[in-house]
């Protein structure tokens, strides 16, 4: 229920979905879907979390590998990127950055799921300065630059903005990684 819900936010947008319309496109009853979410925003918040605990199991599964830093760092970018204009989960995160700053709940539930991808991008970065991969850094800054960098190249591809799509972010993304993060010598 919540991929399907998903899909058709990231179709219609939020503004423009209606429960009774969600409803019959799901199988159900406006009041079911009422029953369990309560507010269009809170299903936007619930469908987003399904989302994000899915891409979480394939972050963690990536970082388990036994790849170099620089190599996890790299698959991280690809990983984090939308694959194209409405992107679905890209969709959901603008559509829920619209509604943070007059709603609490929101706003809170959003910093739980930034702080794990700045939770494990800073455990990568540190791995990779404790192994010798990267040059000594302050890893919180860092990781916290290269997630805004992230954020704003994601938002441009969504948006379909001057012509960017997911290699063109990627590209950008790693090159200005290679300037944040400095390879140590000799890696």
């Amino acid at each position: 229920m919540l991929e399907e819900a998903m899909t058709a936010i990231a179709e219609n947008g939020l503004a423009t979905l209606t429960m009774s319309a969600l409803a019959e496109r799901l199988g159900t009853s406006g009041g079911h879907i009422l029953y369990y979410f309560g507010s269009k925003d809170l299903l936007l918040l619930e469908a987003l979390r399904w989302s994000e605990a899915t891409l979480g199991e394939e972050r963690r599964a990536l970082l388990a590998r036994r790849l170099t830093a620089e190599r996890k760092l790299d698959l991280f970018l690809e990983l984090y990127l939308p694959r194209g204009p409405r992107d679905a989960r890209w969709t959901l995160w603008i559509e829920l950055w619209a509604r943070t700053p007059s709603n609490e709940p929101l706003h809170q539930a959003q910093e739980e799921m930034d702080q794990v991808w700045q939770d494990d991008l800073e455990a990568l970065l540190t791995k990779g300065v404790q192994r010798g991969r990267f040059a000594p850094m302050d890893v919180p800054s860092r990781a916290s630059e290269l997630l805004a960098l992230l954020d704003g190249l994601s938002t441009r591809v969504v948006l379909g903005q001057r012509g960017t799509d997911h290699r063109q972010a990627l590209a950008a993304a790693r090159s200005a990684t290679d300037r944040l993060i400095a390879r140590a010598a000799g890696s």
